[in-house]
């Protein structure tokens, strides 16, 4: 079996430990992964508790599954002192598909980067990695920036953005869905840096296009 291109996501539960409410943690995280599932037809996966791992066939749409995972996580947070957030790094190149949907079966030199990547950030205070076939420095410097803009959002922020990114909706569609009013939404995505975030999801999704695409 040839190696396809895949994008992985490799990650786990910022301060797990002291979370007091796991079942509902446990809920929230067992719902993003499942909504990566139908969203992007990913596979996933789960280990160590809190850890998880995540493939896609489409490696353009790995950050942006990073993202939403993030998104989900953190408008479930009980509090502004409480997030729950994700510590994710993404890798994208060449593997292989988990053949039963366990990632013990996967392999490929993208699952260790990914691997390795997160490992990384688990020294830091860092929450996102990106780990390509060849480094980047601009695009992990827009991804430590996307990363301290995603710390910021509250979980209102986190609400309005987990349904504008599955949703090219306008904010009176938006308004709507949520059953609040069009002037809220417009502050919370505002507030989320929409504009920049998507801007920068359309920008890493363009290039890691030409870099998979690109002879070898």
């Amino acid at each position: 079996m040839s190696d396809i291109p895949l994008g992985v996501l490799t990650g786990d539960i910022v301060g797990s430990r002291s979370i007091k409410d796991h079942t509902r943690l446990d809920q929230a995280l067992e719902d993003a992964l499942g909504l990566l599932e139908s969203q992007y037809g990913a596979c996933v996966d789960r280990y160590r508790g809190d850890g998880f791992q995540v493939a896609l066939r489409s490696p353009a749409q790995a950050m942006t599954a990073a993202v939403l995972t993030r998104a989900a996580l953190l408008r479930h947070s009980p509090s502004r002192r409480e997030t729950w957030d994700a510590r994710i790094a993404v890798a994208v190149g060449l593997g292989h598909l988990p053949e039963t949907g366990r990632f013990a079966s996967a392999n490929g030199e993208v699952y260790v980067r990914s691997g390795q990547a997160l490992d990384a950030l688990s020294e830091g205070d860092t929450r996102f990695a990106l780990s390509l076939p060849e480094p980047d420095d601009t695009l992990i410097l827009l991804t430590r920036f996307a990363d301290a803009t995603l710390q910021g959002w509250t979980h209102n922020a986190a609400e309005v953005m987990y349904w504008r990114l599955q949703h090219a909706e306008t904010q009176k569609a938006l308004a709507e869905r949520l059953g609040r009013a069009q002037s809220t939404i417009h502050q919370r995505l505002h507030a989320a840096r929409w504009p920049l975030i998507e801007e920068y999801l359309a920008h890493v999704g363009q290039h890691i296009i030409a870099i998979m695409e690109a002879p070898r």
